[in-house]
């Protein structure tokens, strides 16, 4: 059946190139995701992945399935676009006033989150004997992050291997390099996302998503939000907690920083959360109350890493990922 679907799509018939690529394409979404961590980026990485693939069709001999096929032309799109640098430039802090000193400032200004919907429908197949990483820890915000902190290539094998887990010939083959240089780039990438992800080993697991501790936890997180409740909102979250705000670079590690960040931009204003998911937690679009327009007007999402009962990140994007969540740009009072 494939093999017809092959020479059909090689002589031409679109719908035969189709049929053999379609059930990749989600996972193939998610690849790009996992190595450029923009959805946008992945998109367009995806699309380029889908004409180089109907391109070359006639150079695939078989030797490996197609999936696999697909994830080396997909790799090395993304390659190429790391390569390419071509990175949205780092927006500069705003003007406000009475606000903290940031701990530090955030080295991965084009991270955008994913919607839950786009990991829905993944093969539970898909992971290889060798992954290390389970499917929701490998598209969380955290390991997306430290992921982005890697060379491309070290990345690349990462993933390949601990994500997708292909053992380390085939990752090899797929990047046309030797075993020897994926096994030591290996080597090296785990222990850089070990220190990437730091902070997040030893916290209590996060509820089952969709479960009442996590609906508990989400009720009570938004009501503190929208009664304009800091102190409220920082008994929620852990000692450690971070405050993120992508493409804006500052980040504030702590209750008492986030005590005082939120006390100085709250300045009386109305907040409406809308509950959604990305990265497999709770996501909320945030919307302020603007009193000309009579309605609520969109300022971002925001999304809430989980650690037991309380929030160990709240990472605030900017509207400009809203569509891809199905959320408006405004909102009835």
């Amino acid at each position: 059946m494939q093999a017809n679907l092959i020479e059909r799509a090689r002589a031409g018939d679109g719908e035969a190139f189709g049929q053999l690529v379609e059930p990749h394409r989600r996972e193939l979404m998610v690849h790009c995701y996992r190595m450029l961590g923009s959805a946008q980026d992945a998109e367009d990485a995806l699309q380029e992945t889908m004409l180089a693939a109907w391109r070359g069709l006639a150079g695939f001999e078989g030797r490996s399935s197609v999936r696999t096929w697909l994830y080396r032309v997909a790799t090395s799109r993304c390659l190429n676009a790391l390569r390419a640098g071509s990175r949205r430039p780092a927006t500069a802090p705003p003007a406000w006033t009475n606000t903290p000193e940031p701990t530090r400032l955030g080295e991965v200004p084009w991270l955008e989150p994913l919607p839950d919907s786009a990991l829905e429908g993944l093969p539970d197949s898909a992971p290889g004997p060798e992954a290390r990483y389970e499917a929701s820890e490998a598209v969380s915000l955290a390991f997306v992050t430290a992921l982005q902190l890697l060379p491309p290539r070290q990345r690349a094998v990462l993933i390949l291997r601990d994500v997708l887990g292909y053992p380390a010939r085939e990752a090899a083959e797929l990047l046309d390099v030797t075993e020897e240089s994926v096994t030591s780039a290996l080597k090296r990438a785990r222990a850089a996302t070990r220190e990437g992800m730091a902070g997040t080993t030893g916290q209590p697991p996060a509820p089952a998503p969709g479960s009442a501790d996590e609906q508990d936890l989400v009720d009570r997180f938004t009501r503190a939000f929208e009664s304009g409740d800091v102190d409220g909102i920082v008994a929620l979250m852990t000692e450690d907690a971070w405050l993120r705000m992508p493409p804006l670079p500052l980040e504030y590690q702590g209750r008492d920083l986030a005590c005082r960040f939120f006390t100085a931009i709250w300045g009386g204003r109305s907040y409406r959360l809308v509950p959604t998911r990305a990265n497999g937690q709770p996501a909320f679009g945030l919307y302020v109350r603007d009193p000309q327009a009579g309605a609520y007007r969109a300022v971002g999402l925001l999304t809430a890493t989980l650690a037991g009962q309380q929030i160990s990140e709240l990472t605030r994007f900017e509207t400009s990922v809203l569509p891809r969540f199905g959320l408006p740009r405004m909102l009835p009072s």
